[in-house]
């Protein structure tokens, strides 16, 4: 299956929340996503916001017995749909029911095969319109976008958090079902804790998963907390693209996106690792950016604090100077500042 073109790209992210109000305005006022369109149904509201090519739909249920109330009750706040399109979605379609992947009831023009936990990929002609099918959608005009908005590239990655010994065959069944081979590996241990980690890509680039599970050999950590929070596999961060990040956090910050910080050691050692970055360290110890460099260039990323109940899904912004990793020498940094965070969320609720 690798080199052959299954799905393409993911035309949206759909976001469940009995919230909606605070989650807009997120992504509005704190991400510089843009109202697109609106529908309803029996189920649900949704509204899609745009920022670049990245839209998510944000889903909040309508009655208490329906699909995304039932989600909510036991998965919080969070991603619960990752749509894929497809040239050929028949023979895409043949191709997951000969792999025993389950498919699942979908709109006419559509189909819906079930993923990782309880989010699904709907699967979607290319050339359709770039929403859920099934809903009448009413277009809004376009909004104006504030100077110095942030400016999103594209979705670059969108992290999961899988069970402990599932990982592996999680990453088989994406290559060989979904066509979405293997394009590297980690595992990382901090202090008494480990996790494991593939990434599984499409040829096109354009979809990425970095699938994670905690290696159920050594203590427990926040890969389990979010399992246990999110009662199972989930999404647990998606990755904006962008082209400035320094500007972007900056920016960001003004509008109150509330930052993880590495530790204070951080840039001490960093140049050691990326000598090309010696202009840039004060920035970079400014605004928290962290930094990793591969054979073909360096990266630069960061993440946010969860705005969500549950602490589950959280956001990242990257920037790619022709680097093609996912900042391997950064999980370490990312993982304790996420310690630090989740130890202090602890103290603060005995």
């Amino acid at each position: 299956m690798v080199g052959v073109e299954v799905f393409r790209d993911i035309p949206y992210l759909d976001l469940v929340t009995d919230d909606p109000q605070s989650v807009i305005g997120y992504l509005s006022d704190q991400l510089a996503f843009a109202p697109a369109a609106r529908a309803a149904d029996a189920d649900r509201q949704a509204l899609a916001l745009r920022n670049g090519p990245v839209t998510i739909v944000v889903s909040s249920p309508v009655g208490a017995h329906g699909p995304y109330a039932k989600h909510l009750d036991r998965h919080g706040a969070g991603i619960i749909d990752v749509p894929m399109t497809s040239t050929d979605l028949d023979a895409d379609v043949g191709r997951l029911v000969r792999s025993a992947t389950p498919m699942l009831p979908a709109p006419v023009g559509a189909a819906r095969a079930a993923g990782f936990g309880p989010v699904v990929h709907t699967l979607l002609p290319v050339g359709a319109d770039p929403l859920p099918p099934g809903l009448s959608w009413t277009y809004l005009p376009d909004q104006p976008v504030s100077r110095g908005a942030l400016d999103i590239q594209a979705l670059d990655h969108i992290a999961v958090c899988l069970p402990g010994g599932t990982l592996q065959q999680t990453a088989d069944h994406y290559a060989d079902a979904f066509g979405l081979p293997r394009y590297s590996s980690e595992y990382i241990e901090v202090g008494a804790q480990a996790m494991d980690s593939v990434v599984v890509r499409s040829p096109s680039g354009a979809i990425t998963f970095t699938l994670i599970e905690p290696d159920l050999s050594h203590a427990p950590g926040q890969i389990d907390e979010f399992l246990d929070r999110h009662a199972g596999a989930g999404v647990q961060h998606l990755a904006f693209l962008v082209d400035d990040i320094v500007t972007a956090v900056r920016q960001g910050r003004d509008a109150g996106i509330s930052f993880l910080t590495p530790p204070g050691v951080y840039y001490e050692t960093l140049l050691e690792r990326v000598t090309s970055l010696r202009d840039r360290i004060a920035d970079l110890r400014d605004t928290g950016v962290l930094a990793d460099c591969d054979e073909w260039g360096y990266l630069l990323q960061i993440f946010t604090r969860s705005p969500y109940p549950r602490r589950t899904l959280f956001y990242e912004l990257i920037q790619r100077n022709d680097a093609r990793g996912f900042g391997s020498a950064n999980i370490r940094a990312l993982y304790e500042a996420v310690e630090r965070e989740r130890q202090r969320e602890s103290t603060r609720t005995r």
